[in-house]
């Protein structure tokens, strides 16, 4: 039986495992089907305190995975899809059928940002195609930029772009935005941003280079076009990766995990990352919460005399 498994390895698993290992605690990290998280799709972090010059996200990953494994952390590839947390041991089940006992649990699974299942974006993504305006909007400065969405989220990122952009397009596949009143008004009144009505993208265009633009299609004429950018950024939400516990956890109505700090409803269960954060969604705030969890960790287990 273990005392601390980890459920993740993006920045609030690695960080969680970090601090664990440093307490002696022998943690093992579940590295799920993309280790390292969303950050080893962003081709540049410049937004990290500590890398002046950015670094790599996929490196600034390694990194922090070599750091955790210096400490003692064992890594093992896999994916929860089943756990029992209602008696402790809690007991996890992986995509191979293997069976893991743990005393405590953090859950840092993460959230997976929604796009429109086109090829082509995951073509470019990293290069022209991201999830994240507050992570890479910075890239874009003085260029075109198109956002797709219509919801608040939507709205924020192309509000946020316009610091950057030479020009925002937002589309949407709608006439009307389902974004909060007072925000739609901002948008449609600002000079950078061109609302394109009724209006899906079938294409994100590009070159070696990366993107360079869209082709979209209008819903009630169906009038195809094409919008120059250097920029696509999907804002149709994010899923948090809660499937294998939120019928245990208490979640809000989107699925992310609801936590006291980093304390799930279950004691000894503890929540770390954009699994339970559906506002900053940073890397610097996933290792943050990580740090928290693993030391909450610590404090259950010393408690409970394991």
């Amino acid at each position: 039986m273990e005392k601390i498994v980890i459920a993740g390895a993006g920045a609030a698993g690695l960080t969680a495992a970090i601090y664990a290992a440093r307490a002696n605690l022998g943690p093992v990290v579940i590295e799920g089907m993309q280790p390292g998280g969303q950050l080893t799709t962003t081709t540049e972090v410049e937004n990290y305190p500590g890398f002046p010059a950015g670094i790599d996200g996929t490196k600034l990953m390694d990194d922090m995975h070599a750091q955790a494994e210096r400490f003692g952390t064992r890594f093992q590839f896999g994916e929860v899809v089943k756990a029992d947390l209602s008696t402790r041991p809690f007991t996890l089940t992986l995509i191979d059928d293997t069976v893991i006992e743990a005393q405590t649990v953090i859950i840092a699974t993460g959230a997976t940002a929604k796009y429109l299942g086109l090829e082509s974006e995951q073509k470019f993504l990293g290069r022209g195609v991201s999830a994240c305006a507050t992570c890479d909007g910075a890239f874009y400065r003085d260029v075109p930029i198109v956002v797709v969405g219509g919801g608040d989220t939507a709205v924020e990122e192309a509000l946020f772009l316009t610091k950057f952009g030479s020009k925002v397009t937002l589309i949407h596949r709608r006439d009307e935005l389902r974004a909060s009143k007072i925000m739609a008004d901002r948008v449609q009144k600002h000079e950078k941003i061109e609302v394109c009505w009724d209006t899906v993208v079938e294409e994100v265009l590009g070159d070696e280079s990366g993107v360079t633009g869209v082709r979209v299609k209008n819903v009630k004429t169906a009038a195809v076009s094409e919008i120059e950018c250097k920029g696509y950024f999907s804002a149709i939400g994010h899923k948090p990766n809660t499937e294998a516990f939120a019928d245990q956890l208490e979640t809000d109505d989107v699925g992310y995990l609801i936590a006291d700090g980093v304390k799930t409803n279950i004691e000894g269960v503890f929540a770390a990352g954009d699994v339970a954060d559906a506002i900053y969604r940073q890397a610097i705030t996933a290792a943050g919460s990580g740090c928290k969890a693993a030391i909450e960790a610590e404090r259950y287990l010393e408690e409970h005399d394991a």
